[in-house]
């Protein structure tokens, strides 16, 4: 069998050609393959800076620097992978509930076949409407969510559909275990304590960002997995979990969080765990004018790629 391929910079200088994710080559469905890449330009489910509809072009964009082999991990999953960018979906940008709908009736139609789907968004309402077709096809799954926030509010603005519900929605439509929920990275300010015990007193792991200062975060990770186990897991990753002094362009920056090699080895110590799916979210170009967040998010789902089941491995 041949494997896709993303293009090589002595084929095409890297800022050149058509912008798809590592500049693999467009599939118009996600038959036939084994993971796929796929964007959702929204932003109308934010509720401060605007941006993420610009999300996935800016991540596509800046993907042309990764190169198909892992030398830290080793990783090569373009050997053993069939992987395809199968552009957007087509949301209602005027229509939240529209737009929802639109997202989990695409995410439907792409889990008919047997792919995992890696998503690049978006704001984090997203992750609500792919969450509920990734529960039809495979029941309610373990959650890994790297967050600055723990977007389990009831509602925002008389709205219980936006970016901080996610979660609260999820919970409540049995489309997650709450017991192999763990929320890494929360921090920054709020109303009240039940910001994030709310979390707790559904079960959920709240693992806040002053506990994961200046240590490893692999036997954290190493805990998560033995409690999980065979399980099915989505890992959802919002972008502002990183310290804005390395992703400054999202839509709420909250300081004192990860370190960008955090953000990297909580992605990469999800090697072995049964992953159904993945997004990274909360990419809002128009406030990181140098392109590094956009970067930050197309190596994180690289890396998301890496560690799928079935990636073949060689030894660095």
């Amino acid at each position: 069998m041949t494997f896709n391929q993303p293009l090589g910079g002595n084929e095409m200088p890297r800022f050149g050609g058509i912008a798809t994710m590592m500049r693999l080559p467009e599939a118009e469905s996600a038959a036939g393959l084994d993971a796929c890449f796929v964007g959702v330009p929204l932003d109308i489910g934010a509720s401060n800076r605007s941006g993420t509809r610009m999300g996935p072009r800016s991540i596509r964009s800046e993907s042309c620097l990764l190169r198909p082999f892992n030398l830290a991990t080793g990783a090569a999953p373009f050997e053993s992978l069939q992987v395809a960018d199968i552009g957007d979906v087509a949301i209602n940008t005027f229509n939240l509930s529209d737009a929802v709908n639109r997202i989990k009736e695409a995410y439907n139609v792409i889990l008919k076949n047997d792919v995992v789907p890696l998503t690049l968004g978006g704001d984090h309402t997203i992750t609500y409407p792919v969450l509920q077709a990734i529960a039809a096809k495979h029941g309610p799954v373990a959650l890994i969510h790297i967050d600055a926030h723990a977007d389990v509010g009831d509602h925002m603005f008389g709205e219980r559909i936006a970016h901080g519900t996610t979660f609260r929605r999820a919970f409540e439509e049995g489309l997650i275990q709450p017991e192999l929920t763990f929320q890494i990275g929360l921090r920054g300010t709020g109303y009240s304590p039940d910001d994030f015990n709310w979390s707790r007193s559904k079960g959920f792991t709240v693992v806040p960002a002053d506990e994961c200062q200046g240590v490893s975060l692999a036997p954290l990770m190493q805990s998560i997995k033995e409690k999980i186990g065979e399980r099915k897991v989505y890992i959802s990753f919002d972008i502002d979990a990183l310290d804005p002094s390395v992703a400054p362009g999202t839509g709420t920056p909250e300081f004192g969080g990860l370190t960008a090699y955090q953000g990297q080895q909580l992605v990469r110590c999800c090697r072995g765990l049964n992953i159904v799916g993945a997004d990274v979210v909360e990419v809002s170009p128009p406030y990181d004018p140098s392109g590094n967040t956009s970067l930050m998010g197309a190596n994180l789902l690289y890396e998301m790629l890496c560690v799928l089941p079935g990636v073949k491995y060689h030894n660095v």
